[in-house]
This record gives structure tokens, sequence and C-alpha cells, in this order.
């Protein structure tokens, strides 16, 4: 549980109930059957130096800020952030007389507010402040969502912080008990109506985000990894205004040679699908290797296509736009002539064609100044040979 899982996901990864769990972190109180037992100790893992600052390291922020060295001198000297001893002067230092150009930091009073601070839990702000726990139960019952009513207590009350939250705050007073803020019944006026909070991204509940599994691009040959070979391709979306248009791009990693799908059916898995089927169809067999894309919904057809076309799709890694980086720069260079929050679906297929042959005849640094056109026959000539 010290590494982010919840109590039911820590159980299943030991191997014990998730009640069994719940013994081992809080204990287990006297009863008619079973004996008392204490709560497990946690287990402390050394792993270098503390998070936190010690009263030997904000010693040595005093001494040396006293001698006027900067903040990324000290920081460098305590193997530290220079925001971290920022942050630590300007939290627990002082003006001097006063005066707000003149700052104290003195170490053992410093170590005090820090250790002041440290304690946990920490008393709610809503259990502290009644009027604002009234509001909100007023609100919740009048089936208010806790966004609205977060906005709603900015505006009543501009000038009075005390009165502001965020909504994840009044989750947590509903979903947390114990703390004595909010009444449990009124989560009933959620829209869920749920008592407890759901988890969303457990790693056991995961579903899978196409109905064939995807195969990731750490399963691509080699080959297309050095571009050696032709004939694996890069493929992406350029989206229109209001995501309602849109221009499928196919990049071959070798030659960087283009080709623009028009999509006149929309951006859907379908419409998608075929005309990218439609389109490699007219390629020779030898330049059908691979074509890499990323997670969008736009390819949940790609087991469809790769039975059609023969050319197996795999998939780059959640937010990772660098391992399509051919077909990245392309799509930069297309906003030239497609600008964003425009509508693509304008643009006829001819007028595709015309912008794809003008980029395939400029000279490219990477190609030694050669253009993709030229690169792609060269291959091609080869091929013949």
């Amino acid at each position: 549980m010290q590494l982010g899982f919840g109590n039911l996901e820590a159980s299943r990864r030991v191997g014990v109930n998730p009640r069994t769990g719940r013994e081992w972190r809080n204990g287990r109180p006297e009863g008619r059957k079973k004996r008392p037992r204490p709560p497990a100790n946690a287990v402390r893992v050394a792993s270098g130096p503390s998070r936190y600052l010690t009263e030997d390291e904000r010693i040595h922020i005093a001494d040396r800020f006293r001698e006027k060295a900067t903040v990324r001198a000290i920081a460098a000297e305590l193997g530290r952030s220079p925001s971290t001893v920022s942050r630590e002067i300007r939290r627990n230092g002082m003006p001097l007389r006063g005066d707000r150009f003149r700052w104290a930091y003195r170490p053992h009073a410093a170590q005090r507010r820090a250790q002041q601070r440290r304690p946990r839990p920490k008393p709610g702000k809503i259990g502290q402040n009644p009027e604002l726990r009234d509001f909100i139960q007023d609100h919740l019952t009048r089936r208010w969502s806790p966004e609205q009513i977060c906005h709603a207590l900015r505006r009543r009350f501009p000038d009075r912080p005390e009165m502001h939250v965020v909504h994840e705050t009044i989750y947590q007073a509903l979903y947390v008990q114990g703390r004595g803020e909010l009444r449990r019944e009124l989560t009933l006026a959620l829209r869920t109506g749920r008592a407890m909070r759901r988890p969303q991204r457990q790693a056991h509940s995961r579903q899978q985000r196409f109905t064939h599994p995807m195969v990731l691009i750490s399963d691509r040959p080699a080959e297309a990894n050095d571009r050696a070979v032709p004939g694996h391709w890069e493929g992406d979306l350029i989206v229109g205004k209001d995501h309602r248009s849109a221009i499928a791009t196919l990049v071959e990693r070798s030659t960087r040679y283009l080709m623009l799908v028009h999509l006149p059916q929309g951006s859907g898995a379908v419409a998608v699908g075929d005309a990218l089927a439609d389109t490699v169809q007219t390629l020779p067999e030898h330049l059908k290797r691979s074509l890499t894309w990323d997670q969008g919904s736009e390819m949940a057809g790609h087991h469809t296509f790769s039975v059609t076309t023969g050319i197996p799709v795999y998939f780059c890694n959640p937010g990772s736009p660098w391992q399509r980086g051919s077909n990245e720069n392309t799509n930069g260079l297309l906003r030239q002539y497609f600008p964003k929050g425009t509508d693509l679906s304008r643009h006829t297929r001819e007028h595709l064609d015309t912008v794809a042959a003008e980029l395939n005849s400029r000279p490219r640094k990477t190609l030694g100044w050669e253009t993709p056109a030229e690169r792609l026959s060269k291959l091609l000539a080869a091929t013949r040979q």
C-alpha cells in the first residue's frame, strides 16, 4: 500500500483475503474466538536521503544564507533541488523588523514549524467551519453537484477564502468517514448515489481498448527501427475544427514519402480503415511491411485492416508521439496547408494529392538533400533490377 495500491489490489498481490489485509494494517480488537492482534509496523526501506530537510541541512542553509550565497549554490551543496531551498526559506523564514526586503532565516525555529505542520491526519476545512459545512449540506440536499457548489461558494463569498473549497474536498468529506465533516446519507444526493468511491485505475480491472489485442511497437521488427528497409509506414490523423473533419497521413520511414488519405465519410473506425486499405492497395508488395499508429479509437478496426491488406499494425505507447517522429514532423509541415481550427472536409482528393506531391518534391536534409520522391524512385528502380 506504500506503493500506492488500494487494500483490495495490495491483498491480491500478496495473496491474502482483503479482510486479512485490513487486519494486518489496523490490528484486530479482542474478540470471543480470536486473540487481539496489534497493527503491523510499516517497514521503512532505506532509499537515500529523506524527502524532508533535516535540522543539519537547515543549519547549513542558514549559515550560507547569511554569507549571501545563492539559492542554487546552497542547493548544489546539499544535493537538493533549488526550488526546495527557495521554498524552505520562503515558508520558514521571516521579514526582519517589518521590512519585507530584509529576510531572516533561523534554522531551529524553521525545524519546529516544519514538525508542527507534518503530523497527519490534519483537520479538514469543512469540519472546522460550521458555516461552510451547513452551506454544502444544504445544497447537497438540493441535489447540486460538488462542482456546482464550489463555484457557488466563490460567487457568494468572493472575498472570503475560508469559504472556498474544490470539489474533491467535498468528495473526500463524503467518502472518507470518521472525520465528522458531512453526513454519510448525503452520498445519496450524488449523481451516482454510491456511498463508496469506485476505483477507476486498478490494473487488474482495466479493459482492453480494442476488441482485438494491440501489438505494441516493442514487437515491431528491428529492420523498421533503423530505417534500412523500405515499406514501414507511420500514420496518424490531422483533425479539423471541432473534431468534425480529418485527414489521414501516411509517411514511409525510410524515404519520408507522404500519402494523404481522403476521409469524406468521417474519422470513424470503419471509415478510416476502409480508406487506408484502399490507399495502401496501390503500393507494390515490397512496400507493404508494417504500419505504426497511436492508440486512437480510429484504429479500432486494425485487425480487419491487417487481414485485408496483409500489413501488420503496431501501436505506440500512450503519450509517446516521438515513437512516430517522422509522421509527427510531417504533420507539422502539413499545417501550412491545413491550419488548425479549419474545416478539412472542404479539401478534395485532388487537392490532397497536390499537397502530397509538393511535399514529396521538397529536398530534405535528413535525406542528403534528396527529395522523398527521388529516394523512393531509386528504391523502386533497384527493386526492378
